[in-house]
């Protein structure tokens, strides 16, 4: 059996399990000593822009100490998703620390964004979109899925076993992300806007982001209006927020614990990704006594080991 069937039979029997007792609370902090190491890719972005991690954390922490408009509207939108704003601050502060530099303030996101808007482009690799791609057979299991992220999910589990780094119909796929392949018509990165958001989630949260808080669904075939959603401060928090609730509720109902206390490793799902997947791999470690608690990477360490200093800006 495939390591994701694995992982789906595992997350099955957990979310019954979990339904009959109560998460269990994950304790606040890290679990590793010392920092986890950083990625080279950050390393080298970093150095090349004649900076350093203490001063990318000090400048975006400072930015949220003087844009008391930009907190207001982070605990405005953490109370709507009911999460602790503490989370949205911590994976803010992660992105501009390890992944991007923060801009001087809050309207050049906008300025950003505008740029981008006004341009044709559309999801796809190869001369074809993302939505004739997904309709080949190989995908027909994904179309009784119901919601985005049980979709879009899906389509990328088929991704990795069926096409990525394979041969198909004469045909060559990159040893890629789904997101890095189709999602991608700029050269210059995969995430954007105030939160770094990726398309792709993007388009598995435009659910629970219309639900709540009313914003237009995405549309795959819309590219453009997909990064002007992630461009838009306001909408991104939004998006921030609803990838943070899907973590914390995913990680209860499949793994059987509560992460909402511990903004590192919320944090540290925001930065990798995946968070069903990697809650059934814990289920699975905490069933057969190899783990008992999720752990923080480097990014959510930074997070835990600041955490007075984030909470005192809200």
């Amino acid at each position: 059996m495939r390591f994701t069937a694995c992982m789906l039979a595992i997350a099955t029997f957990c979310l019954s399990a979990s339904q009959s007792f109560a998460a269990t609370d994950v304790p606040r902090g890290n679990r590793n000593v010392e920092q986890p190491a950083i990625p080279g890719a950050s390393v080298r972005r970093t150095k090349a822009g004649r900076t350093s991690f203490d001063a990318k954390f000090e400048k975006v922490r400072d930015l949220l100490a003087t844009d008391k408009q930009l907190i207001s509207k982070i605990k405005s939108v953490s109370r709507a998703y009911g999460i602790a704003p503490i989370h949205m601050v911590g994976a803010i502060v992660g992105e501009h620390t390890y992944n991007v530099d923060a801009y001087d303030r809050l309207q050049s996101y906008y300025v950003k964004a505008a740029a981008y808007a006004g341009n044709s482009f559309q999801f796809g690799y190869d001369g074809e979109t993302v939505a004739e791609f997904v309709a080949r057979p190989q995908f027909s299991e994904c179309g009784a899925k119901k919601g985005a992220y049980a979709l879009w999910s899906c389509r990328e589990r088929v991704w990795d076993n069926d096409f990525r780094g394979k041969s198909v119909g004469g045909k060559s796929y990159p040893n890629n992300r789904f997101s890095a392949v189709f999602f991608q018509p700029f050269f210059a990165g995969q995430t954007f806007g105030l939160g770094q958001i990726n398309p792709l989630t993007a388009l598995m949260l435009t659910d629970i982001v219309a639900k709540t808080s009313g914003y237009e669904r995405l549309d795959e075939n819309n590219a453009a209006g997909v990064y002007e959603a992630i461009m838009d401060p306001d909408v991104s928090l939004a998006y921030m927020a609803a990838s943070i609730r899907h973590s914390i509720d995913a990680y209860k109902s499949i793994a059987g614990v509560d992460i909402s206390t511990n903004p590192g490793v919320t944090a540290t799902l925001y930065n990798v990704g995946n968070p069903d997947g990697r809650a059934a791999a814990l289920a699975a470690k905490i069933q057969s006594g190899q783990a008992q608690w999720p752990e923080e990477n480097y990014y959510g360490w930074l997070v835990n080991d600041k955490l007075s200093e984030l909470e005192s800006l809200l």
